[in-house]
């Protein structure tokens, strides 16, 4: 991997040296019922990098990151951010983070960007961009519609900020939501399967923002299907089979000389387009 940018980068906090990790995840292990999800699973995501989660569907990669972003709660193992550990309360099945205050910090800092978009229709594309900014962590108004505006320019779509979500097409749908994300102003963005619900030219609009994101060292946890994007932003790519890390590593080794039969059959098999 690449040294870590250094805490002057965009998204970079103040408060923590630049070598912590933005997100650690130690022995994560998740199940529904009888049925393990996540057995034992372990990253790290550096300032400044992007990891990104690969595998089949199925293989935990979208659980995975709704535990980070806490969003669904895991039966054993450590969540950190910025070198501070989720508090549980219970174990197994019954385990529950001790602290909501705690959690409600920490999801602020770390904004979701989901494959459905999940903009309110009842919001114009600006107010969706502005909503939790100022009601969630009572920022002024006009700084935050300024910084709103600039946003939603530098995703390309600053002439819809007055349009309706169901004016928009999928890609810029897509785009509007990832500007509601940045303008929580947050230490990582994770982003499940960003493209996969877009037709293939409206793919590479999101990919470009994606792409500039990752220039600018945004911290990221992306999950993605797209090979080509994995290969193209990432600074580290995790491959998961059956709910373990089957292979990690650089891209140029992911991609280029696979170690495990798995990982070779899995990019195979229609999936390094």
């Amino acid at each position: 991997m690449n040294m870590p940018a250094s805490s002057s980068d965009p998204g970079a906090p103040t408060g923590a040296p630049a070598q912590t990790p933005v997100i650690e995840i130690r022995d994560l292990y998740k199940a529904y019922g009888e049925h393990e999800v996540l057995k034992g699973v372990g990253l790290v995501a550096p300032r400044g990098h992007v990891v990104s989660l690969i595998g089949s569907s199925g293989s935990g990669k979208s659980t995975l990151l709704r535990c980070c972003n806490l969003l669904e709660d895991s039966q054993k193992g450590d969540v950190i951010f910025e070198g501070e550990a989720v508090k549980w309360a219970g174990s197994g099945a019954g385990r529950r983070p001790a602290d909501r205050a705690q959690v409600t910090r920490l999801r602020t800092n770390l904004s979701m960007v989901f494959q459905q978009f999940n903009l309110w229709s009842h919001l114009t594309v600006l107010q969706n961009v502005m909503e939790a900014p100022v009601t969630v962590l009572g920022r002024d108004p006009k700084a935050t519609e300024d910084k709103a505006r600039a946003l939603l320019a530098k995703v390309g779509i600053g002439d819809k900020a007055e349009a309706w979500p169901a004016q928009l097409s999928g890609g810029q749908q897509q785009r509007a939501a990832i500007a509601r994300a940045l303008c929580m102003e947050p230490k990582a963005l994770l982003l499940d399967e960003p493209t996969s619900a877009l037709d293939p030219e409206l793919q590479q609009e999101v990919v470009k923002v994606i792409k500039d994101l990752a220039a600018e060292h945004r911290t990221m946890l992306l999950v993605t299907h797209d090979m080509r994007l994995a290969a193209d932003v990432s600074d580290h790519v995790v491959f998961l089979h059956h709910g373990r890390i089957e292979e990690e590593g650089p891209p140029s080794q992911i991609f280029g000389a696979p170690r495990t039969e798995r990982l070779r059959q899995f990019l195979s098999a229609g999936n390094a387009h």
